[in-house]
């Protein structure tokens, strides 16, 4: 890093669009910036910078300025201490806002003309979203835990599959945008911007449930609709703990040389905070990259490898995960993997070798238990606990199983696993899960990697089809993408299951899938060449800022099974307890309180609640608000319920309520 100089904190300051709304930044300023120009990091997020994400704000962009980089922070509209209210998700409004922005900080007389985009999950959406649109000021962008496919690889569905997370997220937006902005920027006006928000903000699950299929909602901002619109460097960062993992290697398999893979252990944090560790000099990383293209420092970014990536092994799934065993390694440039093919034997164990294409047929029926996959974690984790998979024993149990014998050498992989077999269905379509299990000595099994697929997707997710009923199809299921090794003593275990709740919610039959086990192919994509490398941990092994705590915060995850009454419950809690920032003076409290529950005997019966408890408060000011929502389903419709009450100093002040039925999309 070069040396560190000194910069200046704006804590608001307000951009104005060509339509009159008043958007909310907090930029860090490089000193002596308007004598001597310096280039810009943007980032865009509803997720409110004056305490929503200052605390990672405030570990990243204070660095970015000491290596002259400003760093400009800009609420969504609707969200923080921004006017109006928010549309959506990367809607075109929030993406031309964007580029206009990108305008506006080239414009500025202590700019260098020079724009990057980053952020991670929304801001690693848009800033790639952003790059396709190509605005002259953009020159590069790095972006983490996002996707370049927003249809299977987001929080919404999973190759036509119904991910759980969907009212988890939709609970999320709903309590982040009913808050109120800080009386302390906005002044006066803090009531009325509150108001409007609390009146018109949408439920986003209403939109999101209108759209079961690949159709133009989901193509819009997936930016592998056309890579080639995205014409400029590209830094693309994931961690195998995380649900957004697919996204490195698809990149640089769409972008090509513009775009660069990083691939660690982590959860959905930034590298240089993240767990489990290792962790990633993330500000070095990101300071020559925005160096390289934003004010074209020849310091050799362009010649990094286009994916490195941590390749974990033996992990043992745990309460905790602080460490992930492993070692980097790097590709100069990434090929299509040679894979190691995996098959079923007559005796029902994992074998090398593709199957028999002349074998007699070996049809095995299975119908896992609807409550199958209370192991599975989130889809969205954010911290290195139970919200990652844990032992797979207890859904291994209700799912079918294959093996290997004990491996006698080690396998490495990175890539996807894909499995092909012929299965036969007696409903429209089913869900099937399909997991790569490694089976420690003791029996301890971790999830590698899993995938889903709604059979009636299983040719186009734009225009599915109904299974022939009765009749002997063959699928391909991709799973997610891995990086792994298999060390000798261990066994590779595939499970499959046609129930993995409550992460993937149930279809609306429940018929078991006939395998034909014979026809099994399972192809485990091989590492192959390599070189192995060092990737940089941060100097400062604690970067994020200390705030007053005021009241602690509390997780929890239970799952519980009424025998008698035959129903499954799986509950999480989330407190993040009471903190003040000491700089502003804003305390802030979330609690999330969500639980799934289903009658074992009755696939219709899934129904999810969250209840988001969000307060804001300083000396003589409080304010609250209570979302609720609830999912629930019949076979034709989802039934979505929701309602946001907001209280001023204990007196309920607001209640709005929204209901919905829509149709279930068999096809």
């Amino acid at each position: 890093m070069s040396e560190k100089r000194s910069f200046t904190t704006i804590e608001n300051q307000w951009i104005t669009l060509k339509d009159g709304t008043r958007l909310a930044a907090r930029i860090w300023m490089p000193d002596g910036a308007e004598a001597d120009p310096v280039p810009a990091v943007f980032e865009f997020l509803p997720y409110r910078k004056r305490d929503g994400t200052s605390p990672r704000d405030e570990s990243t962009y204070p660095v970015f300025a000491e290596a002259r980089i400003a760093g400009v922070r800009v609420d969504i509209r609707g969200s923080g201490e921004s006017d109006g209210v928010i549309d959506g998700e990367y809607t075109e409004l929030e993406l031309a806002n964007a580029c206009e922005l990108i305008a506006w900080i080239a414009e500025q007389p202590w700019s260098n003309g020079s724009v990057g985009m980053m952020g991670i999950s929304w801001g690693g959406f848009n800033c790639l979203q952003v790059a396709a649109l190509r605005p002259p000021a953009l020159k590069a962008v790095i972006s983490i835990a996002s996707t370049v496919d927003r249809y299977n690889d987001d929080i919404h569905y999973k190759n036509g599959c119904h991910l759980a997370a969907q009212l988890g997220w939709a609970s999320t937006m709903l309590a982040y945008q009913s808050r109120s902005p800080d009386p302390a920027i906005v002044g006066d006006a803090w009531r009325a911007m509150w108001l409007e928000r609390l009146e018109k903000e949408p439920y986003f699950l209403e939109e999101w449930l209108s759209h079961q299929r690949r159709d133009a909602f989901w193509k819009h901002g997936s930016i592998c609709e056309d890579f080639s619109a995205v014409e400029i460097p590209a830094l693309v960062i994931a961690g195998w703990a995380d649900g957004y993992r697919n996204t490195p290697l698809r990149a640089v398999e769409g972008l090509g040389e513009k775009a660069k893979a990083l691939i660690g252990p982590w959860v959905h944090k930034y590298p240089h905070f993240a767990w489990p560790k290792p962790r990633a000099d993330f500000l070095g990383e990101a300071i020559r990259w925005w160096n390289r293209w934003l004010r074209d420092e020849d310091n050799g970014a362009e010649s990094l490898p286009q994916v490195r990536a941590y390749i974990t092994e033996a992990i043992r799934p745990a309460p905790r995960r602080d460490f992930d065993p492993g070692q980097w390694i790097a590709k100069e440039t990434w090929k299509t993997p040679e894979t190691l093919e995996l098959s079923v034997a007559s005796d029902g164990s994992l074998v090398k070798g593709a199957p028999a294409k002349d074998g007699d047929a070996r049809d095995v029926y299975h119908r896992s238990p609807l409550d199958t996959g209370t192991m599975s974690g989130e889809y969205f984790t954010l911290k290195p606990d139970a919200e990652m998979a844990v032992d797979q024993r207890v859904d291994d149990a209700g799912s079918l199983v294959f093996e290997t014998d004990v491996l006698k050498t080690g396998v490495d992989i990175l890539g996807r696993a894909s499995l092909t077999v012929e299965v036969a269905c007696d409903a429209d379509w089913a869900n099937l899960c399909a997991r790569l299990v490694d089976v420690h000595p003791d029996g301890t099994a971790y999830r590698v990697a899993f995938g889903v697929l709604n059979l009636a997707h299983r040719q186009s997710y734009e225009f599915p089809e109904a299974m022939p009923r009765g009749e002997k199809v063959e699928i391909t299921l991709l799973l997610d993408t891995c990086g792994y090794s298999f060390k000798p003593g261990h066994k590779i275990r595939l499970s499959l299951s046609t129930s993995y709740w409550p992460m993937i919610l149930p279809a609306p039959f429940d018929p078991g899938l006939t395998f034909d086990t014979a026809s099994l192919s399972f192809k485990l994509p091989l590492l192959g060449e390599h070189e192995k490398t060092n990737v940089e941990e941060p100097e400062n092994p604690d970067p994020l800022p200390k705030y007053i705590e005021q009241a602690p915060g509390a997780s929890r995850r239970h799952v519980m099974r009424d025998l008698q009454a035959g129903v499954t419950h799986y509950h999480i809690y989330d407190d993040s307890g009471l903190s003040e920032h000491p700089q502003t003076g804003l305390a802030t409290r979330q609690i999330r309180d969500e639980t799934w529950s289903i009658t074992t005997n009755d696939h219709l019966s899934s129904v999810g609640e969250a209840v988001w408890t969000c307060d804001m408060s300083r000396p003589g000011w409080f304010i609250r608000t209570v979302c609720r929502t609830k999912l629930a389903c019949t076979d034709t419709e989802w039934l979505l319920t929701a309602s946001v009450a907001a209280f001023e100093d204990e007196e309920q002040i607001f209640e709005r309520v929204f209901e919905k039925r829509i149709p279930r999309d068999f096809m």
